[in-house]
């Protein structure tokens, strides 16, 4: 499994709303503070949108905040509404894209090294890395 730049950019994104608490954000000022080229942070946005992680505004006074509160909000969230499942084979997704999953003896590593990952990811939320960045 490889995080895209999509993906960096959508956890720097999240990450930065979860510090300003309920703040409409201009999508300017993300793009500033966080180095993400502005029209990529767009459409990552939309991603993270549609997915409830912020919600948009628009008009003069528009813009982008957190959806809900940084504790709710996994590194596991964002990355999968940015990248999808995370998998480090196909096989761990679907069995039925492979057809040797029901023989192989690496299958069952696919399948616990993604549940690890998934189970490591959901334990880390925005509320917690903001805190630790507090404590530094």
């Amino acid at each position: 499994m490889q995080i895209t730049r999509e993906t960096d950019y959508a956890i720097r994104c999240v990450y930065y709303l979860s510090g300003k608490s309920s703040a409409v954000t201009m999508v300017d000022e993300i793009s500033r503070e966080m180095s993400i080229p502005k029209s990529f942070l767009a459409k990552i946005l939309q991603k993270l949108s549609k997915a409830a992680i912020v919600k948009s505004y628009r008009g003069v006074k528009g813009g982008f905040e957190i959806a809900r509160d940084p504790a709710e909000i996994t590194l596991l969230d964002v990355i999968e509404a940015v990248q999808g499942p995370v998998a480090m084979n196909i096989c761990a997704l679907d069995e039925a894209l492979c057809g040797f999953s029901s023989t192989c003896s690496i299958h069952p590593v696919w399948i616990e090294v993604r549940k690890e990952v998934e189970k490591l990811l959901r334990e880390k939320n925005f509320s917690s890395l903001r805190l630790q960045e507090r404590l530094k």
